[in-house]
């Protein structure tokens, strides 16, 4: 799956972040921007495996839908911390403060990236070969 493929990349990147000067504002934005590519492709990824489980909300389904969905299906996703992406990928939009900036740095670098890396962890286990078909 092309998705996963991109997923996986941008994720390698994203880990990458904590070995950044994390003082600088300019690295503190390309971390959330980084972020918001990579919560975007994991729900996206999500709704492709949904839609090869056969479940029908994968066609019209929302972000925030498939998150709910996945939840039934990969007991390894961590339903607060999703949800908590969710919220902080909407209300990023408006952080024009610095110190909410570097706030939501240690969420991604604390809790998200980590979210993430067990999500592609988890694909790779259940799906393996069949990835390069979806």
């Amino acid at each position: 799956m092309e998705k996963f493929e991109i997923f996986s990349s941008n994720l390698e990147v994203l880990k990458k972040a904590k070995y950044e000067d994390l003082d600088n504002e300019f690295i503190i934005s390309g971390i959330i921007d980084k972020f918001f590519i990579q919560f975007e492709l994991s729900w996206k990824v999500l709704k492709e495996l949904l839609r090869y489980e056969g479940k029908s909300i994968a066609n019209p389904g929302s972000p925030r839908e498939i998150i709910k969905a996945s939840y039934a299906i990969y007991d390894y996703l961590d339903e607060e911390i999703w949800l908590e992406m969710f919220r902080a990928r909407n209300d990023m939009t408006h952080i024009y403060n610095g110190e909410a900036a570097k706030q939501m740095v240690s969420l991604i670098l604390e809790r998200y990236i980590p979210a993430f890396a067990v999500m592609e962890e988890k694909i790779r286990k259940d799906y393996g070969e069949i990835l390069k078909d979806l």
